[in-house]
């Protein structure tokens, strides 16, 4: 019996009845053919978006030639201004030419004594390391050539015994590892909100126009070195140089933080845009800062956790350094921001510069009531707390 003599014989409700096979043919491939072609074309634009972000995230940055800053209210190219060697001479420095000082320092202790609990003054401390010391808080080795220049840069405000601690520990340590180092204070002006990532850039921009560092060393001022083999020099990626602290147990608190202490070369630093102006209070800056390290393809690197002890001075919280309540969100927008913030929208105005013995004082006003970022919820109210 033929095809369609059999469908005649079934009921007209029967489904292969009702069916079309010129419905199937037709109808559905080309319905078929769309959903395909709708759907080649949009994983085509996932993936085109997907390597153009990831060639922007990946591809490191040219470090520019020139580098506009605003200070004091004045236009100034850093990166001309850093031609300018400091042609002092050191105490001590012997005539003919000098070679270049060993890779491995070779006057190191290792693993050092530090106590807090002193009556020590700056005094104390300038009697203990300023015979060697330019004015400044300047040194170079005598008998060698160093293999970097160093800035050492301290965010700072109202902490002065526990700078007194930190130069009289850490000023021999970079001593004994043959250093052409500065040591830079950083003074935010005022009582607004503080804001430690600007003061690092405030401070890369500072030394560089005293002086032609290559390696800059950001250190909080209540961290100590326990082990002088922590070498304060940079290297070929940006290192993090507090790895094991006493308040967390000497051990790493994650494996992306880069807070504390570290170092990065001028040319590191510039391809990263420096540090985020915009992170007002306590926290987060940091782990900016370790997100543009990634994506301008660079990695944290790091000493041992023996090598790389330190010891931390226990203090209450500074007032109006309470924890950021935007600090969250702003992470999520390093990616975006990585361009526009930092070192090429930096502003300023320094109030003062002092050189001490055993340091470089720049006091700066950071700007903080011109700054739209500043005004994040609550800030007037959070609570002062007194620093003991």
């Amino acid at each position: 019996m033929a095809l369609r003599d059999v469908r005649r014989t079934l009921p007209d409700n029967y489904p292969g009845k009702m069916f079309k096979p010129s419905v199937l043919t037709v109808s559905m491939p080309k319905t078929a053919f769309k959903l395909l072609l709708l759907f080649s074309f949009s994983s085509l634009t996932f993936f085109a978006v997907l390597l153009l972000h990831l060639k922007a995230r990946n591809v490191p940055a040219a470090v520019p030639s020139s580098l506009v800053i605003t200070r004091n209210n004045t236009s100034v190219n850093i990166l001309a201004a850093a031609v300018r060697p400091n042609t002092t001479p050191t105490p001590g420095r012997p005539g003919g030419a000098l070679g270049p000082c060993p890779d491995g320092p070779p006057n190191h202790l290792g693993s050092l004594y530090v106590e807090f609990r002193t009556n020590r003054t700056l005094q104390d401390v300038r009697n203990l390391v300023g015979p060697f010391l330019q004015q400044g808080g300047r040194y170079r080795p005598s008998s060698c050539v160093a293999r970097q220049k160093v800035a050492v840069i301290i965010p700072f405000r109202n902490r002065y015994e526990h700078l007194t601690h930190w130069l009289h520990y850490v000023h021999p340590v970079l001593m004994r590892q043959q250093l052409d180092y500065g040591v830079y204070v950083i003074n935010q002006d005022g009582d607004g909100a503080f804001n430690r990532a600007k003061l690092m850039n405030i401070g890369f921009v500072e030394a560089l126009i005293e002086y032609d560092y290559d390696c800059f060393v950001f250190s909080d001022v209540d961290l100590v070195p326990i082990d002088d083999r922590n070498l304060y020099r940079c290297s070929d990626h940006p290192r993090h140089l507090s790895v094991a602290v006493d308040k967390f147990n000497f051990i790493l608190p994650y494996a992306t933080i880069f807070g504390g202490v570290s170092a990065l070369s001028k040319q590191q630093f510039l391809k990263v845009n420096g540090f985020s102006n915009t992170f007002w209070g306590w926290g987060g800056e940091d782990d900016d800062m370790s997100q543009r390290i990634s994506y301008r393809r660079m990695f944290i690197s790091r000493p041992d956790s023996v090598t790389g002890r330190y010891k931390m001075i226990q203090h209450e919280r500074d007032s109006h350094n309470d924890p950021n309540p935007r600090r969250v969100q702003k992470l999520t927008e390093t990616y975006f921001n990585i361009i526009k913030d930092g070192l090429s929208t930096l502003s300023y105005t320094v109030r003062e510069i002092r050189k001490d013995l055993l340091y470089t004082l720049v006091t700066v006003d950071v700007q903080a009531d011109v700054d739209p970022d500043v005004s994040v919820p609550h800030l007037d109210d959070w609570t002062e707390t007194k620093v003991n």
